[in-house]
């Protein structure tokens, strides 16, 4: 009974969060067709702020755990978020009307990690006094950036094959219309003038890994993370960094409730799909996490504190570094399709349900134990 009690009052706090109440709102204003505008150089702006923080405390936490305890998690952690992607890939992919490299994209997008939802946990868990190690906050970058380029070297890949099979095709068609067949076996040369051996060629994957990194969006992460790792930012980083970020969210959570209520109607014919996976999702991925979480806590101790973050982070969609590297990355994909699923239905649900579930499940643990 006290399960439920305690995740009922979690799941009514998180309703009026200011993360979700910003979202919200930006949705409500799109709907009503408010003139309401943010600039596309503020937006930029304030992604890259948000992801310097982002790295910087990340670094700063890492560079000041215990890398031996900090192991174990940090590899579960990789391997939640690579994961993720893969369960997207043949999941959401295989229902009618999704499109392959929509549903990478989104499923790239769950497997990347939110700081807000992460910083409306932390906040939950401090005032309800649950400890957890100081550098547990930091796994996520461990979880988000695995995902993201597992999310574009998947939709690579495809688009490289479809490339060759289309060529192929062409090759084909080419030579049953000349009927020139032998000829072109014995010379090399396709009908489209290019040496056969080229249909053959393999995707190379580390090109392409190279290319997600230095992305603008995970450039941003990394370079805040190398630098909290190798200097001493924390004055920069209290008196400029922590200061301005629950404002600059507030104002993305605006921007993303209004993109994801502009590009609702391009996803009707595939809503129901979208919604089932983004409403499923947060919470399988995030039990998955609690497992791993509670592997590591029985080997290692880490704390209980530590095994609700895991989850909390593999249940989050990211709103910082993922939308805007998921564009770059894979162009073709439609934004509405992640960031609507994500905004619309996985946001809420990690906030509201995951975050307080989780919260639950291991105060009941430490009871029993």
């Amino acid at each position: 009974m006290d399960f439920f009690s305690d995740f009922l009052t979690n799941f009514l706090s998180k309703l009026q969060s200011p993360t979700l109440g910003f979202l919200i709102g930006g949705g409500v204003a799109a709907a009503v067709n408010s003139q309401l505008q943010i600039p596309d150089a503020i937006y930029k702006f304030i992604v890259f702020m948000l992801l310097i923080k982002v790295g910087l405390s990340g670094g700063i936490a890492i560079r000041n755990a215990n890398l031996a305890e900090m192991l174990l998690p940090a590899f579960f952690a990789v391997l939640t978020g690579i994961l993720i992607v893969f369960i997207g890939r043949y999941t959401l992919a295989k229902l009618p009307k999704v499109k392959i490299l929509d549903a990478i994209a989104t499923a790239g997008l769950f497997g990347a990690v939110s700081g807000s939802t992460l910083a409306a946990a932390l906040t939950l868990m401090e005032a309800q006094g649950m400890e957890y190690e100081p550098w547990a906050a930091a796994l996520y970058p461990f979880m988000d950036i695995p995902a993201l380029v597992t999310a574009i070297v998947l939709a690579s890949l495809y688009t490289s094959k479809q490339k060759q099979r289309a060529a192929e095709e062409e090759y084909r068609s080419k030579k049953e219309f000349y009927g020139m067949e032998e000829n072109y076996d014995q010379q090399g040369i396709t009908a489209s003038s290019y040496p056969s051996a080229q249909r053959n060629e393999r995707v190379k994957i580390w090109p392409i890994v190279k290319e997600s990194l230095q992305g603008s969006a995970l450039s941003a992460l990394l370079l805040g993370l190398a630098l909290g790792l190798l200097t001493r930012p924390e004055s920069v980083y209290e008196s400029f960094y922590a200061p301005l970020f629950r404002g600059l969210l507030s104002i993305l959570m605006i921007v993303m409730g209004m993109e994801a209520t502009a590009r609702i109607g391009e996803l009707r014919k595939v809503a129901q799909w979208y919604a089932v996976y983004a409403f499923i999702a947060p919470l399988l991925h995030g039990f998955i996490a609690f497992g791993f979480g509670m592997i590591a806590h029985y080997i290692t101790g880490f704390s209980l504190g530590g095994v609700v973050i895991m989850p909390v982070i593999a249940a989050s969609s990211s709103d910082i570094s993922g939308p805007p590297t998921l564009r770059a990355g894979i162009p073709k994909a439609n934004p509405s399709s992640y960031i609507g699923s994500s905004t619309a239905v996985g946001t809420p649900v990690a906030l509201a349900i995951g975050i307080p579930l989780y919260i639950a499940l291991a105060q009941a643990l430490m009871g029993a134990s």
